[in-house]
């Protein structure tokens, strides 16, 4: 028997790649709105009944609405919004969070899909608290760069409407755009991940976070700089790598890297983007005697949003955690 999975918000950057993962799938029956009906809250109710999986595309209230419209118990919700990540009653959708995490999953009907620049910050901080390599109370900073699909439909089409003068080199005598550079936002220190960055990694404090937009589709990279002096006498960057080795150890989606990779000191400079197109994430540790730099990078499409809801629902139904994936 197929799963019915239903899709509300099917139209936005993360309901239509949940729907191209979906496509590859024969164990999956997709229940789909008319689109003359997908602001109707009848049958947008009917749907979200109907499915044993329903996914929440959705801003923030609309989801809370969404998830109120549920009355049958056997519909498991995933809700892609900020709404629920750190609510009472909802699983944290990522699977490789602790060891009991894919029990939590498995269990729930309300499953919080994380944030995409949480996601990359979390894997790479919450080993290093649980094995107490990094103190609880360590005043963290971290800074993301993302590329421009993470602002969404409308983010997108304002870069893609700059055409030109965002290409790489720009062309002569183009004018000037702002958008041909990176741009820091969230300068009020209030950025919606960060409840989820503090409760998920067991930080005592949320970090100091500066997220970045690049002129590029996609691709995230989070850094998370730290003095020795922060950490206890006895750990060094090779305490902090081995916390990482052994905590994902047999994760099929996450690489730790070699410490100091040879490879990318030996290129030097970062490939944010060798992650596109994957659900992978690869964690990196570089070192000096005195500082510490610690990196992950995903796929803000994939593992930062539609890929890492759709491995929350294979976890849930209980079928092969990469299927489609």
């Amino acid at each position: 028997m197929k799963h019915r999975i239903f899709v509300d918000g099917q139209e936005g950057t993360t309901g239509l790649r949940i729907h191209e993962y979906l496509a590859q799938r024969d164990d999956i029956e997709v229940l789909r709105i008319d689109p003359e009906l997908r602001k109707d809250t009848a049958e947008r109710a009917r749907l979200l009944n109907a499915a044993d999986v329903a996914f929440l595309c959705l801003p923030d209230a609309a989801s809370r609405e969404a998830a109120a419209l549920i009355t049958n118990p056997n519909t498991c919700l995933i809700d892609a919004s900020t709404a629920h990540r750190t609510a009472p009653g909802w699983a944290f959708g990522l699977p490789e969070l602790a060891p009991q995490q894919r029990a939590a999953i498995r269990a729930s009907k309300r499953i919080a899909n994380p944030g995409c620049h949480a996601s990359a910050f979390i894997l790479l901080l919450r080993p290093l608290v649980d094995a107490g390599v990094l103190p609880a109370d360590t005043p963290v900073t971290a800074t993301s760069i993302t590329g421009y699909s993470g602002g969404g439909k409308s983010m997108i089409a304002e870069y893609e409407a700059a055409g030109s003068t965002i290409a790489p080199g720009g062309t002569s005598g183009a004018a000037y755009s702002p958008l041909a550079a990176p741009r820091p936002y969230a300068l009020a220190l209030a950025h919606k991940h960060l409840p989820e960055m503090k409760t998920h990694t067991g930080l005592s404090a949320p970090p100091v976070f500066m997220p970045i937009v690049g002129p590029f589709y996609k691709g995230l990279t989070v850094s998370v700089p730290l003095q020795r002096s922060q950490l206890g006498a006895s750990v060094g960057a090779a305490e902090l790598h081995a916390a990482l080795t052994q905590r994902y150890a047999g994760e099929r989606f996450i690489r730790v890297m070699p410490l100091c990779d040879a490879a990318t000191l030996a290129d030097g400079f970062f490939d944010v983007q060798a992650c596109n197109d994957s659900n992978r994430v690869d964690l990196f540790v570089f070192a000096s005697d005195s500082q510490v730099l610690l990196m992950a990078r995903l796929d803000n499409l994939g593992k930062g949003a539609s890929g890492a809801a759709v491995q929350a629902m294979n976890v849930h139904l209980g079928v092969d955690e990469s299927l489609g994936l």
